[in-house]
């Protein structure tokens, strides 16, 4: 193919006026022999122009990721198209080359083609690509070796999460490539120029990705590993260049020097954290963590503690290496052996490192300055935690002082001291980090009686104080105190009405936005701990409800809105003459979140939060049908938008919130929106159909006769099932189109039955095809059976009708035998109540009934079974009725707080850990035979693996909660007792078949039978009492005489 001419096409594709034809031209020529080789040739040339190449590249990324791997043709559809072999042979002779010739703009494209090819292609047709990297990294020319190792990358990530048995090829090429990155970044280590040290930090992603989640041992033997661990202690140990702090701090750690060590400490922190704990690691990994932990623990330590010293000294530590090297530590607590390495700097590092750490800091004032939104964010970005030293300072305070003795003593009397300092020998940001370490030890503190005493003063004298502080920051850390003591049992009511007070004056009254957050979210956790503050806060309920909106409103917050969602079930009495308002607030800040969102999570999240405090209002006010009829227009501008936009990710709320305005009633706007749903789901296919289920279910059951007094609304829903039962997808979204159909057939009955041919004709037309789960079948099953139930000449008349286009074999017939033999399928109670009903009524059709003769032996040894079903099912319901949950008391005494705390020669383990179990099982083999003991019984003896229960079915089905007339509270048709009269019928009218259905039961079944009628009277004698209850109880129809006179004795 002419490269030329492509080169052109390219070319015209970023330009907006010949956009479009270009498009149309690579379409059309991109299945053509030849292309994708010529494609990558373009991309490769350096005369042509970065941005075409650029163009071209995504094109060749995206035309490999969708047509690399061949695909099998579907029933009746052409072939889709793959790229011809000869063309990935082309492709995969110059990828490498490609890679290690392009510029990084390039680069990045090809090596998302380079991983799909991998995916696909080795090593069955192409081992080459090992070769390949072995000569680029062999080659003198350094220029090459970034690019080697960008492919080497691809390969390693391509077996990141396989089995150990499945990573041999990968294996087998590390053999070859592992030492020569070894020997390669031991030449480098002394070079300390950008481009060196960048190779430097290829190679350690590389080496981290080879040993992530499998230490193969075989391949990284201990001297292997030795070296490896030098490597690191280097990199660690090297120093920065000084000209790197002329950059700016938030620049600093993109530098490769930072993201050199970066990766060091990641994959020091990840040996020592999967490999390293001989308590806590996998059997294979046993041995090598004993070796480990006393051979390198000290070597580790003095390098990572070193890194602290300097963050002490003010030198300059990149945000990540610190929080590697502070969580490397956290492991260090854990292990007897490092701990008494780690002991006489603990405190030390408490001190001078994670308090500092913890206190407010010049760049977060900065930040608050700058952008006090992006400050909040921040603060509550649970991404952020994951590398934040902030939180892995926390998680470090809280590990050493609840596992090491004196340190929860030694803390806290730091924290006193510069608390009660009264001679400015500590400002008020110590006094931020004094208040945040106690805070984060909430936990440890109420479990300790000594500590527990006494925090209804510190609270009085140390954080209460702060709510009238010139510190802003120590207005937003007071809040923050209280929301971490919110569960606290005050001895003094007092403290609680203070404490309400200063969150909510905090909330309505500061002017500062961080603060009003942290206010926000300490009244939400005191609702939630302290059933007191309901009564505190309800004369402010409405002024909070009102800032909490225009908090909302303003930071976007996730964590507001569900303080909101919290406020609104509590007070909703106060807040029904708010609905409205707090409705449309809502509805507007939700189009104001659209309006700015970038395609960021978190305005995803937020535009969720408020969606779901939408459905929290329209929840407690679904009894009050006024407030609803002036919400529902407000949601429907937001829902109107959502569907008429295609905003997908929200139309699971969207579907809440509509399924929550169809509740009780559906106004003339919401059969207005039936349409909307229906062109939604022609445009989106069927992939939102379980979404919009709920909704569907109530249009037809909440107002059935609106719902009959229109065809398009039954049309409607009838397609949708029909498109989903024809799509061949396989997926839940079958069932559900069935269980819709069965719902209607139910609902409707006597009044849809000119549809019930089509009905029963897609039905049976989905049943003749493949269906692959039992679930699907049997749903499919019971909408033939409850068109059974409800109209039985009707169903046989259809069945025979639709005979005359099969002749073979009989429609019944079929039909029967597979519902007989899946009745075992049956699951939940509705579907085995109308599996009795529908069994029921075939047998009282007299001589209208279809030929039997071949299940009637198997009908009531099938009833049986599902009776048996239906017994487990009414019993799991009633326990699920009965189960409260008893609240369990938190209160631990200090005994229990002491069992935690390790002595210096124990380890801390993971008790319900595998892999600790099945250590433990070993040592205690190896221990007992050592005192010639022989050990034969293991932990897997006593393990309850519940196996038994594996293939229990649980007794309430999802789908269930799509009822019908059958399924409502005072439904007069129960199963059991129809049972019970259609036999007895039987049994006078037509005693051949009786004779014939219960003459097969053995003396088990013949019991379980009589079981089934016993059950039937005393269901019948439930009936007649509660019927007489509800008609006004039981009456006395005869006076009782009331004596006049006693006389005793005669």
């Amino acid at each position: 193919m002419d490269t030329r001419k492509l080169t052109e096409i390219l070319g015209a594709t970023i330009d907006p006026e010949q956009r479009q034809q270009a498009e149309e031209q690579l379409s059309q020529i991109h299945k053509i022999i030849g292309f994708a080789p010529s494609l990558l040739q373009v991309v490769m040339l350096n005369e042509v122009r970065i941005p075409l190449r650029q163009a071209g590249a995504i094109y060749l990324k995206n035309l490999i990721t969708s047509g690399w791997q061949e695909k099998d043709a579907e029933e009746g559809e052409p072939l889709p198209f793959s790229i011809h072999e000869q063309d990935r042979a082309m492709v995969r002779d110059i990828i490498v080359d490609a890679i290690v010739q392009a510029p990084d703009i390039i680069r990045v494209q090809l090596c998302v083609c380079l991983k799909t090819i991998i995916k696909h292609d080795f090593p069955t047709r192409w081992t080459q690509i090992v070769d390949k990297i072995h000569i680029y990294l062999q080659n003198p020319d350094a220029n090459s070796w970034m690019g080697a190792l960008l492919c080497l990358y691809q390969l390693i990530k391509n077996y990141e999460y396989q089995q150990a048995e499945k990573r041999v090829p990968l294996i087998e090429a590390m053999n070859l490539l592992l030492p020569m990155m070894y020997n390669l970044i031991v030449n480098l280590q002394t070079d300390l120029s950008v481009e060196s040290v960048l190779i430097q930090k290829q190679i350690l992603k590389c080496f981290f990705g080879l040993v992530k989640y499998i230490l193969p041992l075989d391949l990284i033997t201990k001297e292997v590993f030795t070296k490896w661990m030098e490597v690191l202690r280097i990199v660690m140990e090297q120093p920065v260049p000084e000209h790197t702090l002329q950059v700016d701090e938030d620049e600093r750690l993109e530098l490769p020097w930072w993201k050199c060590k970066k990766w060091a400490v990641h994959t020091l922190y990840r040996v020592f954290e999967r490999y390293g704990s001989p308590v806590n690691t996998r059997e294979e990994y046993v041995q090598f963590a004993e070796w480990y932990l006393t051979t390198f623990t000290g070597g580790i330590l003095e390098v990572l503690l070193r890194v602290l010293d300097q963050y002490r000294n003010k030198v300059y530590v990149s945000p990540r290496v610190l929080q590697q090297t502070i969580s490397y530590i956290d492991q260090c607590v854990t292990h007897a052996h490092s701990w008494k390495l780690l002991k006489p700097h603990m405190f030390a590092i408490i001190q001078d490192v994670l308090f500092p750490l913890m206190s407010y800091s010049d760049s977060d004032e900065e930040l608050w300055n700058t952008d006090p939104h992006e400050y909040i964010r921040l603060k509550y970005d649970i991404f952020e935690d994951f590398v934040s030293p902030v939180t892995a300072a926390q998680t470090l305070l809280v590990s050493c002082c609840k596992k090491r003795k004196d340190m929860l003593e030694r803390t806290m009397h730091l924290c006193m001291q510069v608390l009660t300092s009264r001679n400015g020998e500590f400002g008020p940001k110590q006094r931020d980090g004094a208040l945040h370490m106690v805070g984060t030890l909430t936990g440890l503190l109420l479990k300790k009686k000594l500590y527990k005493e006494e925090i209804d003063s510190l609270l009085s004298q140390h954080v209460f104080p702060e709510f009238s502080s010139p510190y802003r920051y120590m207005r937003a850390r007071a809040c923050w105190v209280l929301h971490c003591f919110a569960n606290v049992r005050f001895k003094n009511e007092v403290h609680l009405v203070e404490a309400v007070r200063h969150v909510v004056n905090a909330l309505l009254n500061d002017n500062e936005l961080p603060v009003k957050v942290e206010a926000a979210i300490a009244i939400q956790m005191l609702l939630v701990a302290q059933e007191k503050v309901h009564k505190i806060l309800e004369p402010q309920v409405k002024a909070v409800t009102t800032e909490l909106l225009k908090v909302i409103r303003e930071t976007e917050n996730d964590n507001i809105a569900s303080v909101l969602q919290k406020i609104v079930p509590l007070y909703t009495e106060h807040l029904m003459p708010m609905a409205y308002e707090i409705t449309d607030h809502l509805a507007t800040t939700f189009s104001k979140v659209l309006e700015t969102d970038s395609g960021t999570d978190e305005k995803a999240i937020t535009a969720m939060g408020i969606l779901n405090t939408m459905e929290t209002v329209l929840n407690v006010m679904e009894d009050n049908p006024e407030i609803i009829a002036q919400l529902e227009k407000t949601v429907l501008r937001v829902v109107g938008h959502i569907l008429q936009h295609n905003i997908m990710e929200y139309y699971e709320e969207a579907m809440s919130l509509l399924c929550n305005l169809t509740q009780n009633s559906i106004s003339e706007d919401m059969w207005k929106v039936l349409e909307l749903l229906y062109q939604v789901f022609e445009k989106e296919g069927f992939e939102y159909f379980t979404d919009m289920m709920p909704v569907l279910h109530n249009y037809i059951t909440v107002d059935t006769n609106a719902f009959l007094s229109n065809e398009n609304h039954i049309l409607a829903i009838f397609n949708m099932a029909k498109a989903v039962l024809n799509s061949d997808s396989e997926d839940e979204s079958e069932i559900y189109a069935a269980k819709l159909l069965e719902v209607m057939v139910l609902q409707c009955s006597g009044k849809i039955d000119n549809c019930l041919p089509s009905f029963v004709e897609l039905v049976l037309n989905r049943l003749t095809k493949k269906v692959k789960t039992t679930e699907l079948r049997t749903m499919l099953l019971q909408v033939l059976i409850a068109i059974l139930y409800c109209n039985p000449p009707l169903l046989f008349t259809i069945l025979n009708k639709l005979q005359e286009s099969v002749p073979n074999a009989s429609i019944t017939e079929h039909f029967i035998k597979q519902w007989i033999h899946d009745t075992d399928c049956f699951m939940g109670i509705h579907d085995r109540k109308l599996c009795v009903l529908g069994i029921c009524t075939l047998l009282e059709m007299g001589p209208q009934r279809p030929n039997l003769d071949e299940v009637v032996p198997k009908l009531l040894p099938s009833c049986l079974v599902v009776f048996d079903g239906l017994k487990r099912a009414y019993e799991a319901r009633a326990e699920g009725d009965d189960d409260d949950s008893s609240d369990d008391d938190d209160d631990e005494d200090d005994d229990a707080m002491a069992t935690e705390v390790l002595s210096s020669d124990e380890d801390d383990i993971d008790e319900m850990n595998n892999e600790y179990l099945a250590n433990l099982a070993r040592m205690t083999v190896k221990n007992s035979a050592a005192q010639g003991v022989n050990v034969t019984t293991t932990i897997e003896d006593y393990v309850d693996t519940d196996s038994d229960d594996e293939d229990d079915e649980p007794e309430d089905t999802a789908i269930e909660c799509y009822t019908t007339p059958l399924d409502d509270q005072d439904c007069q048709i129960d199963e059991y007792i129809k049972f019970k009269n259609t036999l007895s019928a039987l049994a006078t009218t037509e005693p051949g078949l009786y004779h014939a259905l219960t003459s097969v039961l053995n003396e088990e079944q013949q019991k379980e039978l009589n079981a089934v009628f016993v059950l039937a009277d005393q269901r019948k004698a439930q009936q007649d009492s509660k019927r007489i209850e509800q008609s006004g109880g039981y009456s006395f129809t005869v006076p009782a005489r009331v004596p006049t006179k006693f006389k005793f004795g005669s």
